[in-house]
């Protein structure tokens, strides 16, 4: 049994990553993945993600993850 590893994201980051692995995980590549395992870790994090963002619930998600994208985004 492997040992849980702690990370630490700012609200913006998780969001992103969330909306990201979502998009990910429901692409159905196959090619994409080397090794079923990986896939099952990108669905066990998208989950862990959601039940710690209160957002991914919420009616505005759209405005909130436009907003987290734009804050995480450098300005140059």
């Amino acid at each position: 049994m492997s040992q849980p590893v702690t990370l630490q994201l700012t609200a913006d980051e998780a969001l992103v990553l969330f909306d990201l692995l979502g998009r990910i995980n429901e692409q159905d590549d196959l090619e994409l993945f080397e090794h079923p395992a990986e896939e099952q870790a990108l669905w066990n994090l998208e989950s862990a993600l959601e039940r710690q963002l209160e957002a991914t619930h919420d009616l505005q998600y759209d405005q909130l993850l436009a907003a987290a994208r734009d804050r995480l985004t450098p300005q140059t």
